[in-house]
């Protein structure tokens, strides 16, 4: 998914952008960085793996400036590799430019062999790096034309934020396909992927960036503009909802948490059970556990507990370390389980392998009986907006039916959230406009498979150095 923070006016811009990055590392695990810029040159760090492993006070201390920009991986478009660490910088004809993206872009092997053919030299193996690639080929004369120059030509996935000499630039895709809000501490600007980030930094939450606005914050103050051609609706991705998004982040204008409670009171009248104890597979599940103790009288408690040492086995990038991690992950409480018939309350199975073990771990503390419960309908088919579910072979929801499903994970019974209480859970009358359901229901806002028509610039020509 990653995690994108910006801000611009700020003395502390550096130690603000790696608290915020903190407060963002659910959102991905296997690289951060930090572009700071002073008035002259930009200053940057990158490093694999965590936050907190990624950067140290003295390295803190020499990304000087007042405006940042900075980024936690999870990597779909171009895998894992520290190559593809953001966010990307280069200097170009135009000056220094950094980017951060949040989201995936159609087409993007088509778009590389295409720009590759013209002569462009890739650095990376990261759909962004094509953005950088069209703004350098734009003859535009200021920074927020050849962004939308480039942008106007992709399609996809993108929340972005830019940094130059002079602007912080941010973007949302004109389907809103990924979230970002926007943020104040006295007269600094900030921006962050999930409001939670503010807390930590002691910014007042202000608003979200809207699908297909651009915010430019310089000098001058904060300007904003809908460059882009409106769509019929959004495409805000209600997976964000499920299972990515922290609980006490208000997402799409909805709080989280009270939609994940809302999603387990409709998944026990959906599929109720005679049982003795309501669990959850922490972290994820918990409020909707709550809300399906709350709605079904079945008592809440404790049967999981999590080691915060571990990383989320989701978004861990490969599968031998994704099925390791669940016994480093969760340990059982025989206290509450022995004996008991169990609802098992999650988010949803992906893949299958790691609701299998969990199954296991649950009847190995004397469980007498297990009743799994997912709060979404079964995952179908791949995401192309920035979730790791490329093909519909991995997907175990693709490949059987929920009772095989049950079967194959060794739960008693098994029950999933249908379509239309999903959206019911946002409390959003229009949420069938508003939210993107493609790995559940097959229907993309855009075609991902439709034929790539690629607009490629031409070779700039050599004597234009506007560094607007």
């Amino acid at each position: 998914m990653c995690g994108i923070f910006g801000i611009y006016g700020h003395a502390e811009a550096a130690n603000l952008t790696y608290l915020g990055l903190y407060s963002l590392q659910h959102r991905g695990q296997e690289a951060a960085g930090i572009t700071t810029f002073d008035g002259d040159r930009m200053h940057v760090q990158r490093r694999q793996g965590l936050v907190a492993e990624g950067f140290s006070m003295p390295q803190l201390s020499h990304l000087h400036g007042d405006r940042a920009i900075g980024h936690v991986r999870y990597s779909t478009a171009g895998g894992s590799d520290p190559r593809n660490a953001q966010p990307l910088t280069v200097n170009y004809r135009h000056g220094q430019l950094a980017v951060a993206h949040n989201g995936n872009l159609l087409h993007a092997s088509e778009w590389r062999h295409g720009l590759e053919g013209m002569g462009a030299i890739f650095q990376s193996y990261s759909d962004t790096e094509i953005i950088l690639h069209l703004m350098s080929r734009s003859e535009r004369d200021t920074l927020e034309e050849r962004i939308l120059d480039s942008l106007r030509r992709v399609h996809g996935a993108y929340s972005l934020l830019f940094l130059n000499e002079e602007k912080l630039v941010a973007v949302r895709d004109p389907w809103g396909y990924r979230p970002l809000v926007m943020g104040r501490i006295g007269d600094a600007v900030l921006f962050s992927s999930e409001n939670a980030a503010f807390s930590l930094v002691g910014a007042t939450f202000e608003r979200e960036v809207e699908p297909g606005e651009m915010i430019v914050v310089d000098e001058h103050g904060v300007h904003t503009s809908f460059p882009f051609e409106r769509q019929t609706g959004r495409a805000q991705c209600i997976f964000e909802h499920v299972y990515f998004a922290r609980p006490d982040s208000t997402l799409f204008g909805k709080s989280v948490y009270a939609s994940r409670v809302r999603a387990g009171e409709l998944l026990a009248q959906e599929h109720p059970v005679d049982a003795d104890v309501v669990i959850p597979i922490p972290d994820s599940g918990i409020a909707a556990a709550i809300g399906y103790a709350r709605q079904s009288g079945i008592p809440f408690g404790l049967g999981l507990i999590r080691s915060h040492y571990v990383g989320r086995t989701f978004i861990e990038p490969s599968q031998s370390i994704r099925s390791f991690g669940v016994k480093l992950k969760l340990s059982p409480v025989r206290e509450v389980l022995a004996g008991k018939r169990v609802v098992v309350v999650d988010d949803s199975i992906v893949r299958g392998t790691t609701s299998r073990k969990i199954m296991q771990l649950i009847r190995s503390a004397g469980a007498s009986s297990i009743h799994l419960r997912i709060c979404s309908p079964p995952v179908t088919n791949s995401c192309f907006y920035g979730i790791d579910t490329p093909t519909r072979e991995e997907l175990i929801g693709a490949q059987k039916s929920p009772a095989e499903i049950g079967a194959f994970v060794t739960a008693d019974t098994l029950g999933y959230l249908g379509h239309d209480n999903l959206l019911a859970s946002v409390s959003d009358p229009d949420a069938d406009r508003h939210y993107c359901t493609a790995c559940f229901s097959g229907r993309y806002p855009e075609d991902p498979h439709a034929r790539a028509h690629l607009e490629l610039p031409s070779v700039p020509s050599p004597d234009r150095s506007n560094h607007g």
